[in-house]
């Protein structure tokens, strides 16, 4: 028996846990026709045999159809579910893992037009800013069926074989009757907080006569809003200690915080440059003041806050689920005293953003989580090995020489510059984005183990790269900034020129962004805190489409204090010297002959990268397949690599931003699906 507080067994009620880590409830949408198909399916057993104790379905299973999912939510309401959820079970249960699942009515925190068009609904008829529906006030018999509703959904999920169930009940509509930020009513469901509960017991009273007294049922809660008008923590406690005493829930799961907007969400769960694990003091206060069982997440990325939390007796069982995305073998490596291998979060809460602007969650630099039918997380060896070359050793190029070494290759990776990290090395020049740095790190440290070599101060040439005699070129030489289409482009800086440090904060500056990713904002947030006077302008009807919700918190709050000025909907069409200042005329692409002229020192604009690709070039009538690839196989089966040139003498292929300006995450999912195919 290890002595590791993150490895002793938990027990709760009957079952008994492997070990302290949890998953949490979250929705990656992986759903297909609200079922937990084959993807939501693998993405959930990887993590069962990665090692964690307990894995939590769902963010959240909506128990009636006037819940319409608003992220990819799977129906609880639905039959159908429970094969699919059987299977679920059945493989992680085989793995060793427990499973649970999150039922909800999300209330408000959803869209009147989705779904079967029902009226969205709430304790009181106060609007989400997030998700914008108007909702009606619950009606009585509104009530009664969405209680059944909940019953009803218990008892399939018991059907499915799930270890348990817990409640939502932070942003959605259990709490929305607890919170006077959200229950102006005059009834006998609104006012003091013995009638804000009556819904709650409702709920659990109707599910505990569905399911019996022996199934798990747990609720994950806000205790403290945070909020001068809403839950306040005195009353939050309260509740938590009611529930406690009740005898009707088995665990509480604990949040702190609100979640109606993108910047309150953010304080609920942090991202980069945020402080780490904010509310677990919190926790163990509500732990010590209820003496039950208590799960809680927030930002606990690493293994030392995680055993801390356990040891130091603040929680019974400790969420770690981006850490999971980013890793889903982390209890396996620390059983294994493997710590220092486990890939980190790095906070980019890339997976969490792609959900809340409809997309799949997808971790910014491991692109096996969520394809696991088609990408390893443990990457298997080749049938020979082989001597491979890899140019650029930003991420994309450390991704390909790991998959390379991994596979038993022999591996060298040549490198221009003095270190290893590409354009994350300019990124993390905004300093609340220092933590991207473990994305660069990692695969170094895993080089190392791996025996892959690293060539620095060397800006391979042809020559260079035929020295060593390569069976497979993998081009990884990243992009170089380049100029929006505007008369007078040469008088622009770029983003690079800011964050590299060349260019100094100060002055008036217009940031023109022509990309709507990260590179223009961080540039338009380091000279702003560094003292210069900045408008960011942008074509898009809103700015920054690239950057989802979460992210766009610390950017808006940076330009706010400093008073950026934000131009949307506004192209800058040319630059042109006057005096020792530069005069930017704006247009439009709505009113074709609408002008505006703004005068400033300098002039920085974004507008992507393109492809370094002149050794690819030099390559390529070199290579066997001339670069090259058969997406066809690519997408299924086959030789990925056509035979085009009988007399080259390597395979040759190129990825990231060497092909086209695209983001860190696909230039490690190019490295990665390309790099298991030879």
């Amino acid at each position: 028996m290890s002595n590791d507080p993150l490895l002793q067994p938990y027990r709760l009620k009957h079952l008994t846990l492997r070990n302290r880590l949890l998953s949490t409830a979250h929705e990656p949408a992986y759903s297909e026709d609200g079922l937990p198909k084959d993807r939501y399916r693998l993405y959930h057993l990887e993590k069962a045999r990665g090692g964690v104790a307990l894995t939590m379905t769902a963010g959240s299973a909506v128990v009636s159809p006037d819940s319409p999912e608003a992220f990819g939510n799977l129906h609880a309401y639905d039959d159908a579910i429970v094969p699919w959820l059987r299977r679920l079970a059945d493989d992680c249960h085989e793995a060793g893992a427990a499973v649970m699942i999150q039922l909800t009515h999300l209330g408000r925190r959803t869209g009147w037009n989705r779904g079967a068009w029902l009226p969205v609904l709430s304790a009181s008829p106060v609007r989400e800013p997030a998700h914008r529906a108007f909702p009606k006030e619950a009606e009585d018999w509104d009530i009664a069926r969405i209680v059944a509703d909940y019953a009803a959904a218990a008892q399939r999920m018991q059907a499915a074989g799930l270890d348990g169930i817990e409640f939502e009940a932070y942003g959605h509509l259990i709490d929305s009757f607890w919170s006077p930020a959200t229950n102006r009513r005059q009834d006998d469901w609104g006012g003091s907080l013995d009638n804000r509960l009556r819904f709650t017991w409702a709920v659990l009273d109707a599910v505990r006569a569905a399911v019996g007294p022996d199934f798990i049922v747990g609720i994950r809660m806000v205790a403290d809003e945070d909020w001068e008008k809403g839950l306040s923590r005195e009353e939050g406690v309260e509740i938590a200690r009611r529930l406690a005493a009740s005898g009707r829930i088995d665990f509480l799961n604990l949040i702190r915080g609100h979640i109606e907007t993108d910047a309150a969400l953010t304080g609920v769960i942090p991202i980069q440059g945020m402080r780490d694990a904010p509310h677990l003091d919190f926790a163990g206060e509500v732990r010590a003041a209820t003496g039950f069982p208590v799960f809680h997440a927030a930002k606990i990325a690493d293994v030392a806050t995680a055993r801390h939390a356990i040891a130091s007796g603040k929680l019974d069982m400790v969420g770690m689920t981006r850490a999971h995305i980013a890793d889903p073998h982390i209890g396996r490596k620390v059983a294994r005293g493997e710590e220092a291998r486990i890939r980190p979060c790095v906070g980019a809460t890339y997976c969490l953003d792609r959900i809340y602007e409809g997309g799949e969650a997808l971790c910014i630099h491991n692109a096996a989580t969520g394809r696991e039918a088609t990408m390893p997380h443990v990457i298997p060896a080749a049938d020979r090995p082989r001597r491979a070359v890899i140019v650029g050793a930003g991420p994309a190029g450390l991704e390909a020489a790991r998959v390379a070494a991994e596979r038993g290759h022999r591996v060298t990776v040549l490198e221009a510059a003095a270190e290893a990290g590409g354009q994350v090395n300019l990124l993390v020049a905004n300093p609340r984005r220092r933590d991207m740095r473990g994305i660069v790190d990692w695969r170094l440290q895993e080089l190392e183990r791996l025996g892959a070599e690293i060539r620095y101060n060397l800006y391979a040439e042809a020559e260079d790269v035929l020295a060593l005699d390569p069976e497979v070129v993998v081009i990884a030489t990243g992009g170089l900034p380049q100029m929006p289409e505007m008369e007078g482009a040469e008088l622009a800086l770029s983003s690079w020129d800011v964050l590299s440090g060349e260019v100094r904060p100060g002055g008036r500056v217009l940031v023109y962004d022509d990309n709507g990713a990260h590179p223009g904002m961080s540039a338009a947030e380091v000279l702003a805190r560094g003292g210069a006077e900045v408008e960011l302008v942008s074509p898009e009807r809103f700015f920054a489409p690239e950057i989802g919700g979460m992210n766009h918190v610390p950017y808006m709050r940076a330009f706010q204090e400093c008073g950026v000025r934000v131009t949307i909907a506004t192209r800058v069409t040319a630059l042109r010297r006057e005096g020792n200042g530069i005069v930017a005329t704006l247009g439009s692409d709505f009113a074709p002959g609408w002008r505006e002229e703004r005068r400033v020192d300098r002039v920085v604009a974004e507008h992507g990268t393109q492809p370094n690709a002149e050794l690819y070039r030099a390559l390529r009538p070199l290579s066997r397949n001339l670069g090259a690839v058969d997406y066809a196989a690519l997408l299924g089966r086959g030789e990925v690599f056509p035979e085009r040139n009988p007399e080259g003498r390597f395979t040759l292929y190129r990825i990231g931003d060497a092909i086209a300006s695209r983001n860190i995450h696909a230039g490690i999912y190019d490295a990665l699906r390309y790099g298991i195919r030879w």
